[in-house]
């Protein structure tokens, strides 16, 4: 009978390749991160990945205020999912495409308002601010409201003055942003903000000069989850244990929205009330959903003024075939 070499056992034995045993995400501030703060609070990727096989699967959390330092980590191999606004996906893809890096869309994390709220009572439209203005955006230039804002100012300039109102941006995370515009320090008079920090800034008499909605002409997906080609194709099982507990964390929200804002409210710190939480994730224009809405409209604008070099033919350009059955656009 024939010998079998020792090394060649060994090689069939083994597996094709071993995936990855951490799994590093990255999340940011507000409400529209809250499948991301279920996947993270009842362990949902080590639940799916434990059930896809792959056993016990570490799974680290950073949070982040703004796009920069989440793209850079991303890119360097720090990070293997990042989250943030449509533009930054946008950016991201053009960048890396046809790389080993070449970033796509995992799901949307949901459709969501963002409003440009204003303390300056002079202020009722976009012409109406001045040189004594200052509007925080979580990245000057490069975050979801900075482009917003040189979206809605092409609209009310003209489109050669679409960077009118740069000069008066600042970069704020949120929950400062919030916290400077409340207090009537006088750092701020208005803030591109994003829920639960917009219906805060509301509720205490401040006024919405112009909506997300309004310049993206309806429902619109705020913010997404994104991956590399490379951790995407070197661990299926991975990928598809992170889109299981993303899914699974957005049904939960869908059935019950009391138990999610309870969740947001432990895991963030907030002292909002419940039921203004509540209240929040039920509002008609918010809707939690892996659909990825309206991004064409921002690619086209992007394109137009010379952010990205190349659009996408499609929505699905932009994002890894798990979606691709979803109605987007």
């Amino acid at each position: 009978m024939k010998k079998i070499c020792p090394l060649l056992l060994i090689l069939l034995a083994a597996p094709a390749f071993a995936e990855t045993n951490e799994i590093r995400c990255a999340q940011q501030y507000g409400t529209s991160y809250l499948a991301l703060m279920l996947m993270q609070d009842q362990k949902l990727i080590e639940k799916h990945a434990k059930q896809a096989g792959l056993g016990e699967v570490k799974v680290t959390w950073a949070k982040l205020g703004g796009p920069g330092a989440m793209n850079d980590a991303l890119l360097s191999g720090g990070l293997d999912f990042g989250t943030g606004g449509v533009p930054s996906l946008i950016t991201l893809w053009a960048k890396t495409q046809g790389t080993p890096m070449e970033v796509r869309g995992v799901g949307a994390l949901n459709d969501m308002p963002n409003e440009l709220i204003t303390s300056n009572p002079k202020v009722k439209a976009l012409k109406d601010f001045g040189p004594g203005d200052k509007i925080a955006v979580t990245t000057v230039k490069i975050s979801t409201q900075a482009l917003l804002l040189q979206m809605a100012a092409a609209k009310e300039f003209g489109e050669k003055q679409y960077d009118k109102l740069d000069s008066l941006t600042v970069s704020m995370a949120h929950p400062d942003a919030a916290a400077a515009l409340l207090s009537g320090s006088g750092s701020i008079t208005a803030h591109f903000a994003s829920p639960p920090f917009s219906y805060q800034e509301q509720a205490k008499g401040m006024r919405s000069v112009i909506s997300s909605y309004d310049i993206l002409g309806g429902p619109a997906t705020f913010n997404v989850v994104w991956s590399t080609k490379k951790f995407h194709d070197q661990n299926p099982k991975a990928y598809q244990a992170f889109v299981a507990a993303f899914q699974d964390a957005t049904d939960q929200i869908n059935k019950d929205k009391k138990a999610a804002a309870q969740t947001y409210k432990r895991m963030s710190g907030s002292n909002e009330p419940l039921e203004e939480l509540v209240k929040q994730l039920n509002d008609p224009k918010v809707k939690f959903t892996l659909e990825p809405h309206r991004l064409n409209v921002t690619a086209e604008f992007m394109n137009k003024v010379g952010r990205i070099n190349k659009k996408p033919s499609s929505w699905k350009d932009l994002f890894f075939d798990n979606v691709h059955s979803l109605s987007g656009s």
